[in-house]
C-alpha cells in the first residue's frame, strides 16, 4: 500500500494515517513528493516506477496526492498492478481555490507546478480500478479565505469538487481539509474501503 500527501505538505503528514492502516494489518509505506517545485510532471513517473517495483499494491492519497495517484494509473493504465484507491478530500472536479489563486499573481506562485492539475482534476480512470472518496465538511482551513463555496466544504475543498460519476463509492465525514489525516472516522472509512471495496455504513 501507498499512501500520498498533499500540496505543500510531506511525507511525515501521512504517518498517523499511515499508523492506522498498519494496525488494520496494511503494510503502508509513504511516497514523498516534491509538490511545488517538482509538481505531478516529476512525481508521476516516480510513481509508476515504485508500483512496478512493488507489485500489487492499494493507493491513499490525501488532497493533490489523489490526484497524482489517478494521474499515474491513466498514464500506465494496462500494466499498474493497482485494485482499489482511496481520495481524502481530492478535488477530483478541481478545485475552485486553486483556480482563485492562480488567477492572482501574487498567489498563483503558491501552488507551483501543481497548479495546472489542481485547477482541472480527474475524473476518469482505468476500468477495473475502485475508486473511493472520504470528504471532509467542517469549514476550517486557507480555501475558505480565498473562494467562495457553495454548500458543505472541509475549509479547502467543496463537497461537490471531490464527487466524480466513476467513484465506487463516496462519504462525508466530520473533519476539516487537514483534519482527515488525523481523523479516526476517516481512517476506519479508508480501511473498510480497502477491505471490502465499499464503505462502512
Amino acid at each position: 500500500m501507498i499512501l500520498l500527501h498533499g500540496v505543500w505538505m510531506v511525507g511525515a503528514t501521512m504517518r498517523w494515517m499511515a499508523a492506522r492502516l498498519r494496525e488494520a494489518g496494511f503494510e503502508p509505506e509513504v511516497f514523498g513528493y516534491h509538490s511545488i517545485l517538482g509538481g505531478p510532471a516529476a512525481a508521476v513517473p516516480k510513481l509508476v516506477s515504485l508500483l512496478r517495483e512493488k507489485g500489487p499494491a492499494h493507493l491513499v492519497g490525501h488532497s493533490l496526492g489523489g490526484l497524482v495517484a489517478l494521474e499515474a494509473l491513466a498514464a500506465k493504465a494496462v500494466d499498474m498492478p493497482v485494485a482499489r484507491v482511496v481520495c481524502l478530500g481530492t478535488p477530483l472536479c478541481g478545485s475552485r481555490a486553486a483556480r482563485v489563486l492562480a488567477r492572482r499573481s501574487w498567489t498563483g506562485i503558491y501552488l507551483g507546478r501543481s497548479a495546472s492539475l489542481l485547477r482541472q482534476g480527474c475524473v476518469t480512470w482505468p476500468p477495473g480500478i475502485e475508486v473511493g472518496m472520504v470528504a471532509g465538511c467542517v469549514p476550517r482551513g486557507f480555501g475558505a479565505l480565498v473562494a467562495r463555496f457553495e454548500g458543505a466544504h472541509d475549509g479547502t475543498v467543496s463537497v461537490e469538487e471531490t464527487r466524480a460519476p466513476g467513484l465506487a463509492g463516496h462519504v462525508v465525514v466530520e473533519a476539516s481539509h487537514t483534519g482527515l489525516l488525523v481523523s479516526r472516522a476517516a481512517a476506519a472509512q479508508v480501511v473498510g474501503f480497502l477491505q471490502t471495496g465499499r464503505f462502512p455504513a
